[in-house]
């Protein structure tokens, strides 16, 4: 009988997730757990101009550092029933799977979107494997497998750079170290080279001034080690660094160290290949923009210009004049005409100052103060030699800032002066 007939069975189909941008400028991010995959969102979160409070007891030294310059507010404890309240996006990245599916579960019931980092099938949103070029953002899943997503994404993000669209991954994998250099810290500004080994990494050893937001564009997979030195706090000793280089080399993974601006300018790059040579570690060098001369320029400084400056000198100031195992010759310096480029030194620079002027330098010299170069956040300060440090003070400038002193400075002045002309002309 027809009532007997058997009904055909209905196969069991995979719903595709909804792709969506969300302009987070201003609302707010609730974040909690603060270890490394915490470390990878929250750069992209800040990128995106997101309001980010972060809940946990203890956190990585990027984003403590993160929330001591108050780029973020980090609550110092563990997560408590409330915290998704007045959220637009929650990320759950704690390692304890309870706690995330107690805040995916909060999240759920005040109807704000959730990513879980543990658990992919019980997270309400994905996070996609993101890029951008330009103005061009690209994000890619694919159906859980974060590595296959971060090597679409890199195809087609190199595609649109060279104009191809051709995948880039090489048959053969690298081996061994790279040093790479990461440049000043705007993202766009590392070698197309070094973003590609970066893609390629197992192991990521990474400094506090490398460009944080590629951190998110990583494979879920990727081990990060955060070596950040924060100044007058937590660090991880130079001899720690190198021994996790060799350690995870010899283990057969591929490790990139990912360094802010330049790994041979001020960058301790040669200590590092020195002990992986030893250590009969191969070591590819890719050289980054250093920010001594890409931050200046950022700013519209000049470091030499025709008839002003044709030398410049770069100076890491990490040891103030007359300091034990200062090696700067500041006499010199003093009485040089040429431009000087200060690193490492915004807690030194009234007795850098003082030192200048006493060695010959004019107290009117021109002086720009230019922090978090390359960064959306930067900004920069102009003033003379004798009212710089004082004027630093008051401006509550900090680091990473580069100090440029010297007539190159007014060529910027006259820059601005012209472009602000321009603004007002109808």
């Amino acid at each position: 009988m027809a009532g007997n007939r058997a009904r055909p069975t209905r196969e069991i189909q995979i719903v595709p997730p909804y792709l969506l941008g969300l302009r987070l400028d201003g609302r707010r991010a609730i974040v909690i757990g603060g270890g490394r995959v915490a470390q990878r969102r929250v750069p992209a979160l800040l990128a995106a101009g997101a309001e980010v409070v972060l809940v946990s007891p203890e956190v990585t030294p990027t984003l403590e550092d993160l929330a001591s310059r108050g780029e973020l507010t980090w609550e110092r404890r563990p997560y408590r029933d409330g915290d998704c309240d007045g959220a637009w996006l929650v990320q759950a990245c704690t390692d304890d799977g309870k706690i995330n599916a107690a805040v995916a579960a909060e999240a759920e019931d005040r109807r704000i979107w959730c990513v879980r980092a543990d658990d992919a099938q019980a997270s309400a949103a994905w996070t996609p494997a993101g890029g951008r070029v330009g103005e061009t953002t690209v994000g890619v899943l694919a159906g859980g497998d974060p590595r296959r997503a971060a090597g679409v994404r890199d195809a087609v993000v190199d595609g649109l750079r060279d104009g191809t669209l051709n995948a880039r991954h090489s048959r053969h994998k690298p081996v061994g170290v790279a040093l790479v250099g990461g440049g000043p810290g705007d993202p766009g500004l590392i070698t197309v080279r070094g973003r590609r080994l970066l893609a390629q990494a197992d192991v990521v050893v990474t400094d506090r001034l490398a460009p944080r937001e590629l951190l998110d564009e990583l494979a879920g997979d990727v081990e990060i080690i955060d070596a950040a030195k924060i100044p007058y706090g937590r660090s991880m000793t130079q001899e720690h660094i190198n021994a996790a280089l060799v350690e995870h080399a010899r283990a057969g993974r591929f490790v990139v160290r990912l360094k802010g601006g330049d790994p041979f300018v001020f960058g301790r790059g040669a200590e590092e290949v020195l002990h992986c040579v030893e250590a009969g570690i191969p070591v590819t060098v890719v050289p980054g923009i250093t920010s001594a001369i890409a931050v200046p320029s950022a700013a519209g400084v000049p470091v030499t210009h025709r008839g002003v400056a044709q030398e410049f000198h770069v100076v890491s100031a990490h040891v103030a004049p007359g300091g034990a195992g200062s090696t700067v010759d500041w006499e010199a310096l003093g009485r040089s005409q040429g431009t000087l480029i200060l690193l490492m030194a915004v807690e030194r620079m009234h007795v850098i100052a003082d030192t200048l002027m006493r060695y010959g330098r004019s107290p009117d010299t021109p002086t720009a103060v230019i922090q978090d170069g390359t960064l959306q956040s930067q900004r920069t300060l102009m003033a003379s030699l004798a009212t710089v440090a004082d004027d630093m003070t008051a401006s509550g400038v900090r680091p990473p800032a580069i100090i440029v002193v010297g007539a190159v400075v007014q060529v910027a002045r006259q820059i601005e002066m012209l472009r602000a002309d321009m603004g007002r002309t109808p």
